[in-house]
């Protein structure tokens, strides 16, 4: 979906907005989104886009540092905010504040922090932001989301860009999907596409799982449950089109950085312990230095853990990486994905991935294969990077061969982190090496997609409810007022009539009440008459 670049249209009173903070752990940023008033489908979602300033810049701003470093002193929460929700407040339009949704979302760094710290920082801007901001904020509006949340927002968010939640055309690959109704029948709808991303720290993927697990035991469906998410993404819960159920797993220390400093905190332990036993103490000296395969050939590095330094000379060797590496990721018999985790069963033949940040890099910044992933380039460029002498590599950084973003530290580290990315990739989560349907990327369609535009699509996904019961008694609302006031017509033409009746009743009553009081009184008149003859006589 091809957002449009010109500035966001301000002065047209049929565009709602919304807002959502990701209050993260080295800091906050603040995003405004706006609509258009819903089509009608049923069906669709919210067309909500990312709003540009008069300059045609996105309407985000970032504060440093992140809002858990106030765990001591919460009640600063709504001042550290401020200055977000004052920049948001300055690009909406003032009429439309009390109708526009504020969502405040707290991820790594408060999951950290104790519950009780986690309260009272949200108590605070439950609190204190309503007294200073007119948006539509409530309790539930402030929240710390789990990692779980945060990949399936991700997830939402790059397949609505993608359009993959649109009605599927003829030409469009499409799945079989069950929903967990138990009586409805399978959609066939869109392929949605899944997404890997490998941080410094963290590991994540998330991928739509259309069809019906399986589960081998109740510890493997126990296991399933804290990794699958069902949700429904269409504005009425009586449609399934839009009910996705979603795979997702985060892998802490599995970043390219923390497994790196994995792998030499095995070095190091590894070596110190050998050379207790041994007389050549390698490593622990410049002329004796440790053969390290996952560094470039010639490159002398070192590794310091407490007191003890590890003397490091790259060998250059990827196939003796890949396998130096493969103990890292964690698995058990072949059926677990990394770290032990349960991975819900991926239709290699009909899906579609998309990698980032780290998978990204490490095909595109020195390597210059990102875009479509084919294995066979990548292994052998990675083979070719590593035995490549260090000098040589750093003179073609110099003559600026590699990226923009490329670096020493890059290239350093390029050998370990391509190994590590592949071994993640096909021992991991058990890629099929011939996989054709894997595009590295640093954008989608040239813009960085955050899941907080995942987060305000879930968020407000009811919302269009309102616009289709608001469009239907606008359709039906002439029908309506010509037939109610036919029936109004003839009821009270009814009333008169029996009003009518009802006098005319009364009044015939009165007369025969009256005609035997006439009666009455002759024949008391004759039983006098009669009486006084009587006297008389």
């Amino acid at each position: 979906m091809a957002e449009s670049m010109e500035a966001t249209d301000i002065l047209n009173p049929a565009l709602n907005y919304g807002i959502v903070v990701d209050c993260g752990s080295s800091g906050s940023r603040v995003f405004v989104y706006y609509w258009p008033p819903h089509n009608g489908n049923p069906h669709t979602l919210l067309d909500i886009r990312q709003m540009k300033d008069k300059d045609r810049r996105p309407v985000v701003k970032k504060i440093k540092p992140g809002i858990s470093t106030l765990a001591k002193t919460p009640t600063q929460a709504s001042d550290y905010l401020h200055p977000l929700l004052s920049f948001a407040a300055a690009h909406i339009p003032k009429n439309k504040h009390k109708e526009t949704p504020l969502y405040i979302l707290c991820t790594a760094g408060m999951r950290l922090l104790p519950e009780s710290q986690q309260v009272d920082i949200l108590e605070d801007l439950i609190t204190d932001v309503p007294l200073e901001f007119d948006f539509l904020f409530s309790r539930s509006h402030a929240e710390v989301i789990s990692g779980k949340q945060e990949g399936v927002y991700a997830w939402i968010g790059i397949n609505f860009v993608l359009g993959r939640f649109d009605h599927a055309d003829k030409e469009d690959i499409t799945v079989e999907a069950t929903t967990g109704s138990l009586n409805q029948r399978p959609i066939s709808r869109r392929r949605t596409v899944g997404i890997m991303d490998m941080g410094g720290a963290s590991l994540q993927i998330a991928y739509e799982v259309p069809g019906v697990i399986t589960f081998s035991s109740p510890q493997e469906e126990e296991a399933g449950k804290s990794v699958l998410a069902e949700f429904n993404l269409g504005c009425d819960v009586e449609h399934t089109q839009h009910v996705y159920r979603v795979y997702v797993a985060t892998f802490l220390g599995f970043g390219g950085n923390m497994a790196r400093q994995r792998y030499e905190d095995h070095l190091v332990n590894n070596t110190l312990a050998k050379n207790r036993f041994l007389t050549t103490q390698t490593g622990l000296s410049e002329d004796k230095p440790y053969l390290d395969p996952c560094l470039p050939a010639g490159l002398s590095d070192t590794a310091v853990r407490d007191n003890h330094t590890l003397y490091l000379r790259g060998q250059g060797d990827w196939t003796h990486c890949q396998e130096a590496v493969r103990p890292f990721l964690g698995l058990h018999n072949g059926t677990m994905s990394p770290g032990g985790v349960y991975q819900a069963p991926i239709n290699f033949s009909n899906s579609e991935f998309y990698g980032f940040s780290e998978f990204f890099y490490c095909t595109e910044d020195v390597l210059r294969l990102g875009g479509q992933y084919d294995s066979q380039k990548y292994s052998q460029a990675a083979k070719d990077y590593c035995s490549t002498k260090w000098t040589t590599l750093k003179q073609r950084l110099d003559n600026k061969l590699f990226s923009q973003q490329a670096d020493t530290g890059r290239l350093k580290y390029q050998c370990f982190k391509s190994a590590w990315m592949y071994e993640v990739l096909h021992s991991g989560f058990r890629f099929p090496v011939n996989y054709q349907s894997l595009k590295t990327a640093q954008l989608v369609y040239d813009k960085e997609v955050q899941w907080t535009l995942g987060a305000i699509l879930f968020k407000t996904r009811f919302l269009p409810l309102r616009d289709l019961q608001q469009e239907t008694l606008r359709q039906n609302h002439p029908s309506w007022l010509r037939s109610s006031f036919v029936y109004n017509h003839h009821l009270f033409s009814l009333c008169i009539l029996v009003v009518v009746l009802a006098i005319l009743l009364y009044i015939l009553r009165l007369r025969r009440i009256h005609q035997r009081e006439l009666r009455q009184a002759e024949v008391l008149d004759l039983i006098w008459v009669e009486e006084g003859e009587a006297l008389i006589a």
